[in-house]
Formats: structure tokens, C-alpha cells, sequence
């Protein structure tokens, strides 16, 4: 092979893996709108239209933290930069001081500015603190371990054990069948549906089915589409 063709191929290579981080990322941007939008609409509040640019402001998070908590939060309502510098501070503050969030490496400018991996990570922490942190505490006493997605990857394998075809090893590859989803929820609510019958079904079928099932007899929203799930390069 030549050194052209290696350089080609590594080209390509690294192509394929940005196109993979690309798709990762425009998942993560759609579920978390929708968890966010999800959590304002229960109390009226204004939603998101893009995660990136809605939130450089701080007031739809101030927003969120509200209705989260509980408690009002003062918001700055000027529109230069610095307003919305402060804002984005008074919520990194909260998170960090009230609730015991580490945030690393995240700052008020990485938000204001837009940047969308730092700006997923923090709506991240918020969705592990809000949606996970309460749940793995009742489900998993016994695990005393501080890094809330392993103490979750641990609890849907734990809870997905003796299903057939599903071996939950990370949050990606794992789930891209549809099986799992539709183990972990058959484990606490077998009386919902035949588990074996999904299994000569294919991937989307088994993904719509999960996610049907979670919002119609669980009211848990439906933040994913199975094309979100079922992907090449996932």
C-alpha cells in the first residue's frame, strides 16, 4: 500500500469517526430539547426551539432549575452578554453548591458561548441529579458507588439478566435491538405485554413497541424515535 492510499484510508477513517460523533451529538441534542420541553410544559413555561441558542441566555435554565426545585430563581433581564453571563452562573451555582453537581470543566462563557459539547454535558448532570439520581437511590441502595451512569448501566444489567438476546454492556450498541428496552420494562411490569413475542420482530418494531408501551401505560415521555436508536453508528 502506498502512502497515498494510507493517507486515504485514514482520511476516510477519520471521517467515519466525526460522522459517528456528529450523529451521537444530534441524538443527544433532540432527547435532551425534549426532556427539557417536557419537564417546562407540566408548568407552562416557554420551550426550547434549539437547545444550543435557547439556553445561551440562562433564562430557560433558570426556568428549568425553577420548576426542578421548587424554588424561584432571580434572573437578570437585560440582553447584553453580561446578563446573560450572570444568569448562567446563578445556575451553575445552584447546581454546585445546592444540589452537589461537579461540574468539570464547564463555565457561564462555554454556555453563553454555545458550545454544544459543553452545553450537553451540563444538561446531562441535570438530567443524572433530576431523573436518575432519585431512582437508583430507591432501586440500588446497596451500590455505594458516586458515578451515576455506571451505578445506571449496572441497574439495567442487573435488571435485563435472563432475557433472551440482550447483554447490556453500554448505553449505545446495546440498546439498538429494541430487546432491552422492552426487558427493562417487563421486569417490573410483565403483566403489560409477552416478552417472547417480540422477539421474531425486528429492531424498529421492538423499539416502537418499548417506547409505546412506557408512554400509554407508564406516561413516561417518549424522548426517542427508534431511528434515534437503531443506528449504524451508534
Amino acid at each position: 500500500m502506498t502512502q497515498m492510499e494510507m493517507s486515504g484510508e485514514h482520511a476516510t477513517f477519520g471521517a467515519r469517526i466525526q460522522e459517528a460523533k456528529d450523529e451521537r451529538e444530534d441524538v443527544q441534542k433532540k432527547t435532551f430539547t425534549k426532556w427539557i420541553n417536557s419537564q417546562l410544559s407540566k408548568c407552562g413555561r416557554p420551550t426550547l426551539e434549539d437547545l444550543f441558542t435557547d439556553l445561551r441566555d440562562g433564562t430557560h435554565l433558570l426556568s428549568l432549575i425553577e420548576v426542578l426545585s421548587g424554588t424561584p430563581q432571580v434572573r437578570e433581564k437585560g440582553r447584553m452578554r453580561l446578563h446573560h453571563i450572570n444568569n448562567v452562573l446563578r445556575v451553575l451555582d445552584v447546581l454546585e453548591k445546592q444540589c452537589n453537581i461537579k461540574l468539570v470543566n464547564i463555565s457561564s462563557n462555554d454556555i453563553v458561548d454555545g458550545n454544544q459539547k459543553l452545553t450537553l454535558g451540563l444538561v446531562w448532570s441535570i438530567i443524572l441529579h433530576w431523573q436518575v439520581k432519585d431512582v437508583m437511590k430507591d432501586l440500588m441502595d446497596d451500590l455505594r458507588q458516586t458515578n451515576l451512569e455506571r451505578t445506571l448501566l449496572v441497574w439495567c444489567r442487573q435488571s435485563t439478566q435472563g432475557y433472551a438476546e440482550v447483554d447490556v454492556k453500554n448505553f449505545t450498541t446495546s440498546w439498538r435491538s429494541g430487546l432491552a428496552f422492552n426487558a427493562l420494562i417487563h421486569r417490573y411490569k410483565p403483566e403489560l405485554f409477552s416478552y417472547d413475542r417480540l422477539l421474531p420482530r425486528s429492531p424498529e418494531e421492538r423499539l416502537e413497541h418499548a417506547f409505546t408501551v412506557a408512554y400509554e401505560k407508564l406516561a413516561v415521555d417518549k424522548l426517542l424515535d427508534p431511528e434515534d436508536v437503531n443506528v449504524e453508528n451508534a
